[in-house]
């Protein structure tokens, strides 16, 4: 286990709008309100066409090829994830979803674009005191995160 410590600092409450893209409008929040690293709640609606990373296609092997998945109609979801920068320290996004209608659920990364059917709730909780950073792993092929 790696580990550092931390501060929080600034709380947002953020609502996202019907067809924006997840990742991509809450890296630009972040770089907008020069927000560094920080951990997030999401609920809402999740749209048609949206792309989901379901897990390896296959175990243990080296390099990880990521598995896909589509989702066919609107879903309900609920993620949870953080922000840390890269090695260009660009803010990242790493936010798993579920997604769920009626009976079935599926849950992913949405580094592959979600798109938001008609809103998305955000709480965004700023990590402050922090030089933990995602670097690239070229063996997984990985950004991972280095307290």
């Amino acid at each position: 286990m790696l580990y550092s410590e931390a501060k929080q600092g600034r709380t947002f409450i953020i609502r996202l709008e019907d067809e924006e893209i997840v990742h991509q409008t809450l890296e630009k929040f972040a770089v907008d309100h020069d927000i560094k690293s920080a951990a997030l709640i999401i609920l809402g609606g999740a749209d048609k066409g949206s792309n989901l990373v379901v897990g390896p296609q296959q175990g243990r092997t080296l390099p990880v090829m990521p598995m896909q998945h589509e989702l066919y109609e609107a879903h309900e979801v609920t993620g949870t994830g953080t922000i840390f920068p890269d090695e260009k320290n660009n803010p990242v996004l790493h936010l798993h979803m579920a997604c769920g209608r009626e009976e079935n659920t599926v849950t992913g990364c949405i580094r592959e674009g979600v798109k938001v059917w008609h809103v998305m709730e955000v709480v965004m909780f700023e990590i402050t005191a922090t030089t933990a950073t995602r670097k690239p792993d070229p063996e997984i092929g990985f950004k991972l995160l280095v307290p």
